[in-house]
């Protein structure tokens, strides 16, 4: 963390190649998991012990720490696995084990007392009770509860000073309270407190009523674009009360959610929240660049969630339109480690002009030759190919989503750069 910014950005890190990303874009921490005890463990599988250990080694190269997720619910049947599982996380150097249940903190502060415990939010810390009750237990960090208003972690923090706190500020919510949802376990046997959530609440519903006399059943049909989807939450974003949060001092960390999401995800993410707190440290504040910003994500719409007012005063938590909307840009491409090619991830053109999303503080030139070239305009980046040149050397007419083979950039760019394109406005 910068010492002018007393406050922590904890990105996810689903697999190596993201959590390299985030670093890029801002992040001062990384959380991940590794296997069947994080309640990510699907997206986890992209971490096996040898690339856990990279990433973790990568983290603290950069000066960053790295939080190991061991908060899934464990049966009697797992807890040799999960003894065994403590001391691969031990050897892996970690930074803090986040926990969300009793047995296992116990667990971990018998087997690897060196690691400091933060309390997932999966253990629905809500009062100062409960805190001041995991704080006994030797808690470093409370990972609170989404669903607290920020005037509740005041007083949580006045109780315990010493207590680090941590808040959600960006990603997914659930329609359970803190998670603890069994629609995906009773519909397809995916437990989401075992990590392997299936997503039912976003899914498209039918609406049914039966006359018990008659036996008569009938379909209800809503107005277009209205109902349906009756569990599926917005997303939370809290960028634009950034500065109300930073204000408290009460906060120790703001955490984003989305392991699963993807690498741009990540990017756009780390790189806005990392903005959006460095601005409120040099009495700036953009909030129309944040929204700007996040909104080229997909996404389930937008919610203040439950931190800083209730969301029955404002009567919009859920998107009622689809399990999860486009965002308002196409990714086009992701420049690889070595700068001087991108992979593309969606129809690329020559001649057409495609915006360069850079890590945190980047610099680029403009330039031009026979390729292709980099210009500025209105403060961004842009770059316009050419010619389609593979790496192999062969020369296309455009290349689309799914071909694997690196195209050729103009000049080197900043490793983990992204080319997008404003998506065409949808009928």
């Amino acid at each position: 963390m910068s010492p002018c910014v007393p406050i922590e950005l904890l990105a996810p890190a689903g697999n190596l190649h993201k959590l390299k990303i985030a670093l890029d874009y801002g992040a001062d921490a990384l959380y991940g998991g590794l296997g069947q005890f994080s309640l990510r463990n699907r997206a986890s599988k992209n971490f096996d012990l040898e690339s856990f250990k990279e990433g973790v080694a990568l983290t603290h190269a950069r000066g960053k720490k790295f939080y190991a997720t061991l908060n899934a619910f464990p049966f009697n049947s797992q807890i040799k696995l999960l003894e065994e599982h403590l001391y691969k996380l031990a050897d892996c150097k970690v930074d803090a084990l986040i926990i969300a249940t009793i047995g296992v903190l116990k667990l971990a502060q018998k087997l690897t007392p060196h690691i400091p415990i933060h309390l997932s939010t999966q253990a629905n810390v809500m009062n100062v009770l409960d805190a001041q009750a995991f704080y006994e237990m030797g808690v470093k960090r409370i990972v609170v509860a989404r669903e607290m208003s920020l005037n509740d972690v005041l007083e949580i923090k006045k109780a315990l000073p010493d207590l680090e706190l941590e808040i959600f500020v960006h990603g997914s919510m659930c329609f359970a309270f803190s998670g603890r949802c069994l629609i995906s376990a009773l519909q397809h046997g995916r437990v989401p407190n075992r990590g392997s959530c299936a997503n039912d609440c976003r899914f498209d519903y039918e609406y049914y009523i039966k006359n018990p006399d008659t036996g008569v059943m009938m379909r209800l049909e809503e107005e277009e674009g209205i109902g349906t989807h009756i569990l599926n939450a917005k997303d939370l974003n809290l960028a634009n009360h950034i500065a109300t949060i930073l204000e408290s001092k009460a906060i120790s960390a703001f955490k984003i959610e989305g392991r699963t999401k993807s690498s741009y995800y990540a990017a756009i993410t780390t790189k806005t929240y990392r903005t959006a707190i460095e601005d409120y440290y040099n009495n700036q504040h953009r909030p129309a660049l944040y929204q700007a910003e996040l909104s080229t994500l997909k996404n389930r719409g937008f919610s203040e969630g439950y931190l800083i007012k209730r969301p029955y005063e404002k009567l919009d938590t859920q998107n009622f339109k689809s399990a999860i909307s486009e965002g308002d840009f196409q990714v086009n491409g992701e420049v690889l480690e070595n700068g001087e090619y991108f992979l593309c991830k969606f129809t690329t053109k020559p001649h057409t002009n495609y915006e360069i999303v850079l890590p945190y503080k980047a610099e680029l030139a403009p330039m031009f030759n026979e390729i292709g070239k980099i210009y500025t305009f209105e403060g961004k980046h842009y770059l316009c190919l050419y010619k389609i040149l593979l790496q192999d050397g062969r020369e296309l007419e455009a290349i689309h989503s799914g071909n694997t083979h690196p195209v050729r950039l103009p000049t080197k760019l900043p490793p983990h750069s992204f080319l997008r394109t404003k998506s065409a406005p949808s009928n």
